[in-house]
Formats: C-alpha cells, sequence, structure tokens
C-alpha cells in the first residue's frame, strides 16, 4: 500500500479532490505507478489503475500479479467497473488490494470484482 499512497501524491484531482494512486506489480518484481488525473472535460480523465497499466505496458510490461489502490486511509476506493475490466483484460488472476471506507486493506482477486467480463470472442478459447 506504501507504493500506492506514494502514487496518490502525483494525483491531479483538482475538481473532484480525489486523489488516488495505484502499484501494480509485474511478475518480474517491478511496481508501476499510477495516479487520476482529471481533465475539465470530465469524460477525458482517467483513473489511477489504468494510469498505471497505461504506463505499464508502454513500457513493455504485460504480466501483472497485483495491484494495491488507495484514495488514503479513510477514502474508500476499490477499483471502478471500467479498471476492473481492464486489470481483467490483461490479468484474469490478478490480486486486488485496496482500503475501505474504514481504512481496513481488503484483498479480492479481479474474478471476484468483476463476475462477468467482456472477453472478445476470439480470445475466449485462447
Amino acid at each position: 500500500m506504501a507504493d500506492a499512497e506514494k502514487a496518490r501524491a502525483q494525483a491531479y484531482a483538482p475538481y473532484s479532490k480525489f486523489k488516488v494512486g495505484a502499484a501494480l506489480l509485474t511478475r518480474g518484481g517491478r511496481i508501476v505507478h499510477g495516479c487520476n488525473v482529471e481533465n475539465a472535460s470530465f469524460g477525458l480523465s482517467i483513473c489511477a489503475e489504468r494510469n498505471a497499466v497505461w504506463k505499464a505496458v508502454s513500457e513493455g510490461e504485460r504480466d501483472f500479479v497485483a495491484v494495491a489502490v488507495t484514495a488514503g486511509r479513510a477514502g474508500g476506493a476499490s477499483p471502478c467497473g471500467a479498471c476492473r475490466q481492464v486489470l481483467h483484460e490483461f490479468a484474469p488472476g490478478l490480486v486486488v488490494y485496496w482500503r475501505d471506507g474504514e481504512g481496513r486493506i481488503v484483498e479480492r482477486t479481479i474474478g471476484d470484482l468483476l463476475r462477468e467480463p467482456f472477453v472478445w470472442p476470439r480470445r475466449r478459447g485462447k
């Protein structure tokens, strides 16, 4: 969770004031940070989790084992639906950690969080 807090410190959230950080762990042991970045045109904003995935993929990483997400000790922030879908795309067995509204750390698999992910028909059988 400490790396997610480091990432959260870089968040750009002037509109919502809801800063989120994510730390994505690769199978090789690398940690990739991401933070939410808002925009005045709200649809152009990006969540911390997707920011971390885009950064990792752009740097050649594709094999992820875990992600930690935080909005601070009292800010509950499990991944949103869009982030769950993106995380599942790259790592269907991913372990997800986040702080609930009481500050406790919660652990679930991405499969627990996204029971029926969208899967492109050609990828179903890989």
